[in-house]
Protein backbone atom coordinates (compact mmCIF):
# COMPACT_ATOMS: atom_id res chain seq x y z
CA UNK A 1 0.00 0.00 0.00
CA UNK A 2 1.42 3.20 -1.01
CA UNK A 3 1.58 5.96 2.06
CA UNK A 4 -0.82 8.20 2.11
CA UNK A 5 -1.87 11.34 4.58
CA UNK A 6 -5.14 11.10 6.32
CA UNK A 7 -6.80 13.31 8.28
CA UNK A 8 -7.78 11.30 11.22
CA UNK A 9 -9.87 14.43 12.72
CA UNK A 10 -12.14 14.35 9.01
CA UNK A 11 -12.53 10.65 8.96
CA UNK A 12 -13.90 11.02 12.93
CA UNK A 13 -15.90 13.33 11.63
CA UNK A 14 -17.56 11.08 8.88
CA UNK A 15 -17.72 7.93 10.82
CA UNK A 16 -20.02 10.52 13.16
CA UNK A 17 -21.51 11.91 10.14
CA UNK A 18 -22.47 7.81 8.90
CA UNK A 19 -23.91 7.21 12.58
CA UNK A 20 -25.99 10.42 12.73
CA UNK A 21 -27.27 9.62 8.67
CA UNK A 22 -28.25 6.07 9.77
CA UNK A 23 -30.08 7.23 12.79
CA UNK A 24 -31.68 10.02 11.22
CA UNK A 25 -32.74 7.07 8.39
CA UNK A 26 -33.94 4.66 11.02
CA UNK A 27 -36.15 7.24 12.97
CA UNK A 28 -38.11 8.37 9.74
CA UNK A 29 -38.56 4.71 8.88
CA UNK A 30 -39.86 4.37 12.50
CA UNK A 31 -42.57 7.16 12.21
CA UNK A 32 -43.41 5.80 9.01
CA UNK A 33 -44.41 2.88 9.92
CA UNK A 34 -45.65 4.39 13.25
CA UNK A 35 -48.40 6.25 11.20
CA UNK A 36 -49.35 3.30 8.52
CA UNK A 37 -50.04 1.18 11.88
CA UNK A 38 -52.47 3.84 12.56
CA UNK A 39 -53.92 3.76 9.37
CA UNK A 40 -54.56 -0.54 9.25
CA UNK A 41 -58.44 -0.32 8.87
CA UNK A 42 -60.21 -3.17 10.89
CA UNK A 43 -60.09 -6.39 8.90
CA UNK A 44 -60.02 -9.63 9.57
CA UNK A 45 -56.42 -9.51 9.64
CA UNK A 46 -56.23 -6.90 11.53
CA UNK A 47 -54.89 -8.00 14.98
CA UNK A 48 -51.67 -9.92 13.03
CA UNK A 49 -50.56 -7.22 11.10
CA UNK A 50 -50.65 -4.39 13.62
CA UNK A 51 -48.65 -6.96 16.01
CA UNK A 52 -46.38 -7.67 13.23
CA UNK A 53 -45.74 -4.16 12.44
CA UNK A 54 -45.54 -3.80 16.28
CA UNK A 55 -42.74 -6.18 16.17
CA UNK A 56 -40.81 -4.30 13.60
CA UNK A 57 -41.25 -0.95 15.22
CA UNK A 58 -39.60 -2.68 18.57
CA UNK A 59 -36.56 -3.93 16.22
CA UNK A 60 -35.73 -0.77 14.86
CA UNK A 61 -36.01 0.89 18.12
CA UNK A 62 -33.69 -1.56 20.00
CA UNK A 63 -31.37 -0.99 16.42
CA UNK A 64 -31.79 2.80 17.08
CA UNK A 65 -30.45 2.33 21.15
CA UNK A 66 -27.74 0.51 19.47
CA UNK A 67 -26.87 3.45 17.04
CA UNK A 68 -27.33 6.20 19.80
CA UNK A 69 -24.61 4.17 21.61
CA UNK A 70 -22.43 4.15 18.98
CA UNK A 71 -22.68 7.72 18.65
CA UNK A 72 -21.98 7.84 22.37
CA UNK A 73 -18.97 5.92 22.80
CA UNK A 74 -17.72 7.93 19.39
CA UNK A 75 -17.69 11.02 21.56
CA UNK A 76 -15.19 9.47 23.39
CA UNK A 77 -12.67 8.77 21.41
CA UNK A 78 -10.94 12.11 21.40
CA UNK A 79 -8.99 13.30 18.33
CA UNK A 80 -5.84 13.54 20.62
CA UNK A 81 -2.28 13.91 18.93
CA UNK A 82 -0.69 10.93 17.08
CA UNK A 83 0.69 8.15 19.48
CA UNK A 84 3.34 7.00 18.68
CA UNK A 85 1.44 3.14 19.73
CA UNK A 86 -2.00 2.36 18.99
CA UNK A 87 -4.63 3.11 20.93
CA UNK A 88 -8.65 4.25 20.94
CA UNK A 89 -8.91 6.93 18.07
CA UNK A 90 -5.48 5.31 16.37
CA UNK A 91 -5.79 5.46 12.95
CA UNK A 92 -3.78 2.30 11.43
CA UNK A 93 -2.45 1.36 8.31
CA UNK A 94 -1.19 -2.14 7.56
CA UNK A 95 -0.34 -3.84 4.36
CA UNK A 96 -3.42 -5.52 4.14
CA UNK A 97 -6.00 -2.77 5.39
CA UNK A 98 -6.77 0.84 7.16
CA UNK A 99 -8.36 0.50 10.41
CA UNK A 100 -9.96 3.18 12.74
CA UNK A 101 -10.10 2.10 16.03
CA UNK A 102 -13.13 3.62 17.62
CA UNK A 103 -16.93 2.13 17.35
CA UNK A 104 -18.07 -1.01 15.60
CA UNK A 105 -19.73 0.56 12.31
CA UNK A 106 -17.75 -2.03 9.87
CA UNK A 107 -16.63 -1.38 6.60
CA UNK A 108 -16.83 2.17 4.88
CA UNK A 109 -15.19 4.15 2.00
CA UNK A 110 -13.37 7.25 2.72
CA UNK A 111 -12.29 9.65 -0.37
CA UNK A 112 -12.36 6.87 -2.09
CA UNK A 113 -10.48 4.29 0.35
CA UNK A 114 -12.03 1.55 2.38
CA UNK A 115 -11.53 1.92 5.65
CA UNK A 116 -12.63 -0.27 8.63
CA UNK A 117 -14.37 1.55 11.65
CA UNK A 118 -13.69 -1.47 14.80
CA UNK A 119 -14.11 -1.29 18.16
CA UNK A 120 -11.18 -1.83 20.68
CA UNK A 121 -12.89 -4.71 21.96
CA UNK A 122 -12.32 -6.47 18.84
CA UNK A 123 -10.38 -9.33 18.18
CA UNK A 124 -8.38 -7.43 15.29
CA UNK A 125 -8.56 -4.28 18.08
CA UNK A 126 -7.32 -6.01 20.46
CA UNK A 127 -4.43 -7.69 18.76
CA UNK A 128 -3.06 -4.26 17.62
CA UNK A 129 -3.49 -2.11 20.67
CA UNK A 130 0.12 -0.99 21.88
CA UNK A 131 1.72 -2.04 19.02
CA UNK A 132 3.75 0.37 17.03
CA UNK A 133 4.64 0.93 12.96
CA UNK A 134 6.57 -1.97 11.60
CA UNK A 135 5.72 -4.16 13.93
CA UNK A 136 4.03 -6.93 12.69
CA UNK A 137 1.05 -9.88 13.99
CA UNK A 138 -0.98 -12.34 12.63
CA UNK A 139 -5.41 -13.11 13.77
CA UNK A 140 -7.01 -15.58 11.60
CA UNK A 141 -4.21 -16.93 9.69
CA UNK A 142 -3.82 -13.45 7.49
CA UNK A 143 -0.34 -11.76 8.88
CA UNK A 144 0.07 -8.21 8.63
CA UNK A 145 2.13 -5.23 9.35
CA UNK A 146 1.98 -1.91 11.03
CA UNK A 147 2.72 0.65 7.99
CA UNK A 148 1.70 3.70 10.04
CA UNK A 149 -0.36 4.98 13.25
CA UNK A 150 -2.08 8.44 13.15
Amino acid sequence: MEKIVFEKSNIRNYVKNVIAEKIEKLKNFIEFTLEASRDIKKTPKYDSMREEMQEEIYQMQKQLGALNDLRRNLLKVLPAATPERIQLGSLVITNKARFYISVSLGEFFFEGDRFYAISPESPMAKKMIGMKSGEEFTLNKIHQKIVEVI
